[in-house]
């Protein structure tokens, strides 16, 4: 055969235009009153997070979007519960579109919208930021991870909290991407349970930075940024491992001080702290509870009149019902997915269900009380 002559796009099958994020900010725009939850949410948090608010920060919510109309039924109970224990607990709903992949599999609401392999990211992209409009509507701030690097550009005006992952954290085009997000950004140890990997990530998204981007209306550019000083550390645990235990939570507290960082750390109750296994979630909030609250009581006991906790914040995987699905197999593009699924619950990480979500936060207020 031939030498082939053509040497640009050879594995790419076809590009398909995609709306620029100012056309779609001026056809789906942001409300008042989503506008302000965002703005409040945000210095909610930073508080939260550098220890001026005391409260602890729990993100909570699905694994991951694959039903809008379940997201909200879950937006509207949390945020009944984030009104009533809201002086003890700033709660932010966890509202994730994009999914890494180990290997293969559904990639996400806004990658495959009807589930069916179809990948029609333009009506992704529209259904997540409408999503995000009427959660932040109801008074419920919402936090994401960031997975694509030109995502924030559509959705990043909606988001009080963003999150690196732990596939992410080392990569350079995630540290500059977050060092220009307008939100406090958490960034997860690796997936081997390596800190340093996080700690690096701080160090480097708080610098300002130069890099290939997109501006508002999708021209490809030159991007600046000024650096994001709002980063704190997540711990997930890893390879196979927990790191929520108090010796591993006050190391990680010692060398992010030594590094010149946010020494307070978010810990996930999922991933490996949980062994993997939704239920233990409930272990795992519970410890930090009591790492926060036998803190406190040792500060009252030395005579202190407050000590920062070393845990500030807390991560749970949440929805409608328990644990997880797959997808139907055969799925074939225009079949109806989502009649095929059991309502409310997840189709990528088993969560817990409602009843015992809010069991744990009840419990977790009366205890910091």
């Amino acid at each position: 055969m031939p030498e082939p002559t053509q040497t640009h796009n050879l594995n790419v099958a076809s590009l398909t235009p995609l709306i620029g994020p100012a056309e779609l900010a001026e056809q789906m725009p942001v409300p008042d009153a989503a506008r302000q939850t965002v703005v409040d949410a945000r210095r909610e948090v930073e508080r939260v997070l550098t220890g001026e608010d005391h409260r602890l920060l729990v993100v909570v919510g699905p694994c991951s979007i694959h039903d809008p109309d379940a997201a909200m039924d879950y937006a509207r109970r949390l945020n009944a519960l984030r009104g009533e224990l809201g002086d003890r607990l700033c709660i932010v709903m966890r509202v994730y579109f994009e999914k890494p992949r180990t290997t293969l599999g559904w990639k996400g609401l806004i990658n495959d919208p009807h589930l069916d392999g179809t990948f029609d990211m333009d009506r992704g992209i529209r259904l997540a930021r409408q999503l995000l409009i009427d959660v932040n509507a109801l008074g419920m701030p919402a936090g994401t991870e960031f997975l694509e690097p030109i995502t924030p550009q559509y959705l990043a005006d909606l988001v009080a909290w963003a999150a690196i992952g732990a596939r992410t954290t080392e990569s350079q085009t995630h540290r500059q991407m977050a060092s220009g997000l307008s939100m406090p950004v958490g960034y997860k140890n690796g997936t081997d349970g390596n800190l340093q990997t996080a700690i690096d990530a701080m160090l480097s998204a708080r610098s300002p930075h130069h890099f290939l981007g997109i501006d508002d209306v999708g021209r490809t550019c030159v991007v600046a940024t000024k650096g994001n000083p709002l980063g704190h550390a997540i711990l997930r645990g890893g390879a196979g491992q927990p790191n929520y235990h108090p010796q591993f939570v006050a190391d990680a507290a010692r060398r992010l001080s030594d590094a010149g960082l946010n020494p307070g750390v978010m810990i996930d109750c999922s991933h490996a702290n949980s062994e993997k296994k939704h239920e233990r979630q409930e272990v795992v909030f519970k410890s930090l509870i009591d790492q926060r609250v036998a803190r406190a009581a040792g500060a009252k006991a030395a005579g202190a009149a407050s000590t920062r906790p070393f845990i500030t914040s807390a991560m749970i995987e949440s929805n409608l019902e328990e644990g997880n699905q797959k997808l139907p197999a055969g799925v074939k593009p225009g079949d109806n997915v989502r009649a095929q699924l059991r309502p409310g619950v997840s189709v990528t990480d088993a969560c817990l269900g409602w009843e015992k979500t809010e069991q744990v936060l009840r419990e977790g207020y009366a205890r910091l009380g």
